[in-house]
């Protein structure tokens, strides 16, 4: 069965969430997290299914709403990361390993973008790897 539109908007601003958690778990969001999460949902979250938000573009920019809005108010990394794992403890079946493996090169990604990776980050990378079950080879 198909997830609702609803339910796909919900995932993509809990994935706002995530990504903003990775970006904030050093304690600042720099534009370059911003740069690099912008531009990869445009190359790859905006293909990944054709769900739409109540103003009919396309879901996947929900992600970066969300994080904008989250970064606006300076929300707290843990809490936006626990958020996110109760979203996904409560709809597994959103998280295939296509999903999986885009969260994770996402978030790898945005960590990456400002001076590498720094060790607030990669704490973060590691809960989200363990948390998404993905086996690195």
């Amino acid at each position: 069965m198909k997830p609702t539109e609803e339910l796909m908007n919900r995932f993509y601003q809990h994935l706002g969430d995530l990504f903003y958690a990775i970006a904030k778990s050093d304690k600042v969001v720099r534009k370059e997290e911003e740069r690099v999460l912008k531009e990869l949902i445009t190359k790859d979250w905006l293909d990944l299914e054709d769900s739409e938000d109540v103003f009919h573009t396309d879901a996947a920019h929900l992600i970066e709403f969300a994080f904008d809005a989250l970064n606006e108010r300076q929300a707290d990394a843990e809490d936006r990361f626990m958020e996110f794992k109760l979203f996904k403890q409560s709809h597994e079946h959103l998280f295939t390993s296509k999903v999986n493996d885009l969260i994770m090169r996402t978030a790898n990604a945005i960590a990456s973008s400002f001076s590498g990776t720094n060790k607030s980050e990669l704490d973060m990378l590691l809960r989200l790897e363990l948390m998404l079950k993905i086996e690195t080879h």
